[in-house]
């Protein structure tokens, strides 16, 4: 973390601002910030990081879509310039006979987007038909990850479907309304014994509500963090509150800056909870306050980098 992070902070609101608003006019094309480069790190690793093609990934949780159906859902996907898209099961039911769930996939594939995770799935019951009937739903439809949540005593289960499907298991806090999993602490003891798969999906916007440090709890997720959730809140205890991103209080810079640092290869899925009628206007104004940022970041590494030119004498 930076030992200096008051003017570091200032610096990066006012980069990811000044390229946001580029974005939103069309000065610049978001196409070409949709990743970007991984910020200055110190000492040798500034080399590597140079070397190195890291590009944090933005998707979309469809779940913010859920007023539309699959088809609109594809095309409002597209229109934010991402491939990638975390799918609830309005857009694909799990009741899906196996041809149609192989036509929805191809239908959602054939149109660019590719199929990140899906969820959240609820395990209701500690059966191996409950359990396999949703990996069976994951594998079939491409899944890498399923976000997800159940009762602890689940667990084991669970696991040991993780392995045999090897499918990665990321269950996601809600906050201080679940009894089960209010914080990325919470599901990580609940897995910290567990195979690798198994791990979580940070909710940002659920994490601040329960008082938690959301930019150190990503940091000990480390391996462990399969997806997150992205949002932003007016008020950090309220979950009516929530806002366009970049219009909140919650921490999105020195989140992103963090992910970045530890080089999080998953997805950062914007699940985009308010105006449900109408959501893709302000879907569009957080993922460029999003893709603002990580070219703030690229900015200020290059600046770091570029020497400064002598004037001849």
């Amino acid at each position: 973390m930076d030992d200096s992070p008051l003017p570091r902070r200032s610096f990066l609101a006012l980069a990811a601002s000044g390229i946001a608003a580029g974005v939103a006019t069309g000065a610049l094309d978001p196409r070409r910030l949709a990743h970007a480069a991984p910020p200055d790190v110190r000492g040798d690793d500034r080399d590597q990081a140079h070397a190195t093609s890291y590009q944090l990934k933005l998707g979309v949780a469809s779940y913010s879509l859920r007023k539309f159906p699959r088809d609109r859902m594809i095309e409002m996907v597209k229109a934010l310039r991402t491939p990638y898209v975390n799918l609830k099961s309005v857009h694909l039911p799990y009741e899906l006979a196996p041809a149609d769930l192989a036509a929805a996939r191809k239908e959602i594939e054939d149109a660019g987007l590719q199929i990140v995770g899906g969820g959240t799935i609820t395990f209701e019951k500690d059966t191996d038909e409950d359990v396999q009937r949703y990996f069976d739903y994951a594998k079939a439809a491409g899944m890498p990850t399923i976000v997800c949540t159940m009762d602890p005593a689940i667990l084991p289960r669970v696991e040991r479907f993780a392995k045999q499907y090897d499918i990665r298991v990321a269950i996601h806090n809600h906050g201080p309304e679940d009894k089960r999993f209010p914080s990325p602490y919470d599901v990580l003891k609940a897995v910290k014994s567990l195979d690798r798969r198994m791990g979580l999906c940070i909710d940002i916007g659920h994490t601040v509500r329960t008082g938690t440090d959301v930019v150190q709890a990503v940091a000990d997720a480390g391996p462990r963090l399969h997806d997150m959730h992205a949002k932003d809140l007016r008020d950090l205890s309220a979950k009516e509150s929530q806002v366009i991103v970049g219009e909140g209080a919650i921490p999105i810079a020195e989140i992103f800056r963090q992910l970045v640092a530890m080089r999080y290869p998953g997805y950062v899925n914007l699940e985009y909870e308010i105006d449900a009628d109408d959501p893709l206007p302000g879907m569009k104004q957080s993922f460029a306050h999003m893709r603002g940022i990580l070219a703030g970041f690229a900015a200020s590494r290059t600046r770091t980098r570029t020497p400064r030119r002598v004037a001849a004498r």
